[in-house]
């Protein structure tokens, strides 16, 4: 059994990946709180970017923040080089970065429709 966060510490960690993600313009931002579904994570944070470069800035910027400000490291990355779908696996947190038709297609939403939606106070960059 993997050993958890603390949830404040991955809600906490989960919203400045929002905020990493709003400052290269990511949009249609979802964080859906996953910890009673699932055994993996506790929370899935679905975004969008418009272009391949786009995905992966948005990508890049939530990994070097997280770096750099807070010390924390993801656990595993895929996807980053053709920057259509990139996943950074955080442990408690996992990012999903899409190009859209990549997000429609999969439709994580969909898969967990059960999950409570966590209130955020932007979901695109203004």
């Amino acid at each position: 059994m993997r050993k958890k966060e603390n949830d404040l510490q991955a809600k906490d960690s989960a919203l400045l990946a929002v905020d990493y993600a709003l400052d290269k313009k990511g949009f249609d931002l979802k964080l859906l709180e996953v910890k009673e579904l699932s055994s993996l994570t506790d929370y899935l944070l679905l975004v969008s970017g418009r272009s391949d470069r786009q995905v992966q800035a948005i990508a890049e910027n939530i990994k070097v923040e997280l770096k750099n400000q807070h010390k924390l490291f993801p656990l595993a990355i895929e996807g980053m080089d053709q920057g259509r779908w990139v996943l950074l696996d955080y442990g408690d947190i996992m990012v999903h970065v899409f190009q859209e038709p990549v997000r429609e297609f999969y439709d994580l939403e969909g898969l967990w429709s059960e999950a409570p939606e966590v209130t955020l106070e932007r979901t695109s960059a203004e």
